[in-house]
């Protein structure tokens, strides 16, 4: 279980007969103080992820570099041949369950409702209503 920001945008690979795959990393940082000096140290950990079929196509939809996601998953480590001839190996995070906490396109939908708000606010004035204070409409 990890929680973290994106560190880039999700990059979609297709396969034939429909399967894909997403691919981004997540960053996650571990804040303490250090005891003998009393400095404040922000330790960051980079995780590669992978979301599979209809995971994927969400994650590439709605998440942008940054955004900040709650996942779940298990590690799963493989390795490949490079072109170079060497093997390289890497360690991933098999997705299985996930959850959007923050993503740029709610902060900035949330800010053009606010402002929608404050403007269909600014017609209601209280001192024009012609009903009594102790008047009640029901």
């Amino acid at each position: 279980m990890l929680i973290g920001h994106l560190g880039d945008e999700v990059k979609m690979h297709y396969f034939d007969g429909g399967n894909c795959i997403g691919r981004f990393q997540l960053a996650t940082n571990e804040v303490y103080i250090n005891k003998t000096t009393n400095e404040k140290i922000t330790s960051t950990e980079w995780h590669n992820l992978v979301v599979r079929n209809k995971a994927a196509e969400l994650c590439e939809k709605y998440l942008s570099k940054g955004d900040k996601i709650y996942v779940e998953g298990r590690l799963k480590s493989r390795q490949w041949q490079a072109e170079d001839g060497s093997t390289k190996y890497t360690t991933e995070i098999q997705v299985t369950e996930f959850t959007f906490l923050s993503t740029k396109k709610d902060n900035d939908n949330n800010k053009q409702i606010q402002s929608s708000e404050s403007t269909k606010n600014t017609n209601f004035d209280p001192q024009k209503n012609d009903l009594p204070i102790n008047d009640l409409p029901f």
